[in-house]
């Protein structure tokens, strides 16, 4: 995972503690258990929904913004992280950055990335360091004014993830959050047009989900068969490579297949051998 900032006055997290749900920082928390964790835990696919755009946070020096000011000409990409996330959202990120390199369109020409903490304590000074090293591997003019890294407070992040449908959950237990992978490609105007999902977006898909947003349309539902890859284990604090550990599992399996019929083969031969029989061909025996 990514990792994402800390922010919040004395006063915001005194607010932020009386809410329900939340601990002394204002983070929805949940008790750490399979089934309280992962219930929280969604990517639902709200297309067409219009972002609140003028829900206020903080840019990288610390200004007061509303997330409005980032929208209205160019589509944009649209991602929710935390800047000291230990692997997931650093996985998000480095696949961003990958397919944002073989992409003809740039960052700050033809679309804008706006990337928002969901950790309310994280500061705009976190927010500064991963933007400088972020848009340093990106390397292309422009990114610098194009790419965004805000922070906020708790109010206003879980307004902007209710309507993207993002749901997230701190585990106090790992001091971490269980949170979904994917992005959202949203129109100039703020309406929410396309859902990729996982942590690899490729840069044929991130095109035309650009080209389309840019024209104001609003794609359809894909699959969400990558959402599901990232497994959060709770006991662990960490999360786990679905996918790999089902591949796994079936080499297992075929290796221990494979055992067995030699295994097979060589004890008819042992009987053949102790009959006086010639051995024949196991598979045609």
């Amino acid at each position: 995972m990514a990792a994402l900032a800390l922010v919040s006055s004395a006063a915001a997290a005194r607010a932020q503690q009386s809410l329900p749900g939340s601990d002394a920082a204002g983070r929805p928390e949940v008790k750490s258990t399979d089934a309280g964790i992962l219930r929280k835990v969604a990517f639902e696919q709200n297309l067409n929904a219009q972002l609140p755009l003028d829900t206020i946070l903080k840019d990288e020096s610390g200004r007061d913004v509303a997330i409005g000011a980032y929208f209205g000409k160019k589509p944009v990409v649209l991602l929710f992280v935390y800047f000291e996330c230990p692997m997931l959202c650093t996985l998000e990120l480095n696949g961003l950055i990958r397919n944002l390199r073989a992409l003809s369109l740039s960052v700050g020409n033809e679309f804008d990335i706006v990337t928002v903490s969901i950790d309310p304590t994280e500061t705009p000074a976190l927010a500064r360091a991963k933007k400088k090293g972020y848009v340093a591997r990106y390397n292309r003019p422009g990114a610098e004014a194009g790419w965004h890294f805000l922070t906020g407070d708790r109010a206003a992040i879980q307004r902007l993830t209710d309507v993207v449908g993002f749901k997230f959950a701190y585990d106090p237990k790992s001091k971490q959050y269980a949170h979904p992978a994917g992005l959202v490609v949203v129109t100039p105007q703020g309406r929410l047009a396309r859902y990729i999902y996982g942590v690899d977006f490729p840069a044929n898909n991130l095109r035309w989900a650009l080209v389309e947003a840019s024209a104001g349309k609003i794609g359809t539902p894909v699959d969400r068969m990558l959402l599901m890859c990232f497994h959060y284990d709770p006991s662990t604090g960490r999360y786990n490579f679905v996918v790999m550990a089902a591949v796994r599992i079936l080499g297992v399996a075929t290796l221990a297949g494979l055992a067995a019929f030699v295994s097979l083969s060589f004890a008819r031969d042992r009987q053949r051998s102790r009959r006086g029989t010639r051995p024949t061909d196991p598979l045609t025996d």
